[in-house]
């Protein structure tokens, strides 16, 4: 009971402020590596807050930097703390906080793309992927340039359910541009329905939380920041395999301006494209006239089942790629000896 008592009332001991200790370390956020630093406790501890509960949680950290929310986290009781950062410089400032919370920080100096987390956390937290999400968290103040691949990653895992989501339905709590956290969480019809709306909403719950001004970091980025809390679906909305889906709805949103049926001509070879572009939205039963951001989940579904099953039935067919055909016309056109110039078409422009 006592030791269950010491870990509700966890204080870290009196330590330089964020502020004080990018001073300490001489620490300049690099533009180049978009870094921005969020130095209001007030605004770690929110964002904190929205992962839920983390007493006695596992939780990793994404990108501490000096070590903000990294506070915010420990103070919220957590049992232990996995931080990843890329950035050397940011080091020495971590294992200050790790010497304040004896036993809770472990400190991985790598690069979050390429770390692999199927080990990350003890595997006694593992759970099915049927029942509650195990008490394992992400975090993370995400630089701009890594924040939608990497994103896009996790998505990737949360539908093979490897990585992080080894361990079962393991809930994200990030930050991302505004526009992109509106992109993430758009719904059909809205301006910002994208493919990351698709992608992500097909496998997780999305919430957008809260918005921090552009103001709250040091430097001051253009833009305003959007905190997204994710937990994966124990059932995914359209089921078939990421790659087959994201190749679905990369294709559907490539002329996202046209009707919907522009896009998915796309998925086709020219030889046969129109026929087969209407054999797919007709058993799909998708209106060729839609715009790629009306379309609804279930309509995306659709699209997904269809083209898988012509796919089974012409296995050549899901390796097309569009864009490579277009580059050996491209190719065969340059070839060509000619006194004029010929002009370029739609899809060569597009390309």
């Amino acid at each position: 009971m006592a030791a269950s008592g010491k870990a509700a009332a966890f204080r870290l001991p009196p330590l330089p402020t964020v502020g004080e200790i990018i001073k300490l370390f001489r620490l300049k956020a690099q533009k180049q590596l978009s870094q921005n630093f969020l130095l209001d406790l007030r605004l770690t501890d929110k964002i904190v807050k929205q992962a839920g509960d983390l007493k006695n949680a596992h939780v990793c950290e994404v990108g501490p930097g000096p070590g903000g929310i990294t506070r915010s986290i420990l103070s919220a009781g957590v049992e232990q703390l996995l931080l990843i950062e890329k950035d050397a410089r940011f080091i020495p400032g971590l294992q200050m906080l790790s010497e304040a919370a004896p036993g809770k920080v472990s400190i991985v100096h790598g690069d979050i793309l390429t770390y692999k987390m199927e080990k990350a956390f003890p595997k006694h937290l593992k759970k099915n992927w049927e029942d509650e999400p195990p008490d394992i968290h992400i975090i993370g103040n995400l630089p701009f340039s890594v924040s939608t691949p990497l994103i896009v990653k996790w998505l990737k895992n949360v539908s093979q359910k490897n990585g992080p989501f080894a361990y079962g339905r393991t809930q994200m709590t990030l930050t991302f541009q505004k526009e992109v956290a509106e992109r993430l969480t758009a719904n059909a019809g809205g301006k910002q329905r994208s493919r990351l709306s698709i992608m992500s909403q097909h496998l997780c719950t999305v919430e957008n939380c809260f918005v921090i001004p552009g103001q709250a970091f040091v430097p001051k980025p253009e833009v305003d920041v959007a905190v997204v809390h994710f937990t994966p679906l124990v059932q995914p909305k359209i089921e078939q395999p990421f790659e087959l889906v994201e190749k679905v709805v990369q294709s559907v949103f490539q002329f996202r301006r046209k009707y919907c049926f522009r896009g998915i001509e796309t998925l086709f070879p020219e030889n046969g494209r129109l026929k087969r572009t209407e054999q797919l939205m007709m058993t799909a039963n998708v209106d060729p006239t839609l715009r790629p951001v009306q379309l609804s989940m279930s309509q995306f579904r659709n699209l997904c089942n269809t083209y898988r099953k012509m796919c089974d039935e012409d296995p050549g067919l899901f390796v097309y790629n569009y864009r490579e055909e277009l580059r050996q016309k491209m190719n065969s056109r340059n070839l060509l000896e000619s006194t004029g110039q010929p002009e370029q078409t739609e899809e060569e422009n597009q390309l």
